[in-house]
């Protein structure tokens, strides 16, 4: 019997890499396409030290946002820029476990991978818009030092428990997510305490299938 459900991605530098942006984010990359990454720099250095505070990081950003049509940044963000391999290892894990995306970055994104990869779910921060326009509004559905609390909420809705999980992550914010499942894995990680939290470090998302299916069959 499988010892896996499910597998769980982050998104911003896991399966999508936007190089030349702080954390390769998704919400670093709208502001570069918006022509707003010096005001989002400024906030991201005022907040990422304030682990309270954000769901109000969150509402600043999209601020920077508003009355922005969506195509300046959809033109430029997507199609989404895929790390290596991951194509690949979607395709070889497909049928055989539930996949999805967990992430603090934006649905925008997240929802564009979800339906490319023809993945089962995806969760992530919701970027308002209205008639073709971003509304400067936001709402936090994951909180970045909460993730472990979302996945445990992913878990309940998708139908599997979390120590029948695989996360697959690559920064700080994904270690309590990793300490919770059944095999984490770090996915290029920005952090040697990341690797070392992870029960395998990958460069490349084609090393993925083996240890998902190792670990599934014992």
């Amino acid at each position: 019997m499988s010892r896996l459900d499910a597998v769980v991605f982050d998104l911003d530098g896991t399966l999508v890499r936007y190089h030349g942006i702080e954390f390769e984010s998704s919400w670093g990359a709208i502001a570069a396409a918006a022509g707003v990454s010096d005001r989002s720099l400024a906030l991201l250095r005022e907040y990422f030290p304030r682990k309270d505070a954000y769901p109000e990081w969150v509402a600043r950003d999209a601020e920077l946002l508003s009355d922005l049509p969506t195509s300046t940044v959809t033109d430029v963000v997507l199609p989404a820029p895929y790390a290596a391999g991951v194509r690949a290892a979607i395709d070889a894990l497909r049928g055989r476990y539930r996949m999805g995306i967990l992430s603090s970055g934006i649905d925008l994104v997240a929802d564009w991978v979800r339906r490319d990869l023809g993945l089962d779910f995806a969760l992530a921060n919701h970027l308002a818009t209205e008639d073709g326009r971003f509304t400067g509004r936001c709402e936090t559905r994951v909180d970045l030092w909460k993730k472990d609390e979302a996945m445990r909420r992913i878990a309940e809705e998708q139908g599997f428990p979390v120590s029948r999980a695989c996360f697959v992550g690559d920064h700080l914010n994904d270690i309590p997510v990793m300490r919770i499942v059944g095999l984490a894995i770090a996915a290029n990680p920005k952090d040697d305490r990341v690797r070392d939290a992870a029960d395998y470090a990958i460069e490349d998302f084609s090393e993925l299938p083996r240890l998902i299916d190792g670990y599934a069959a014992g």
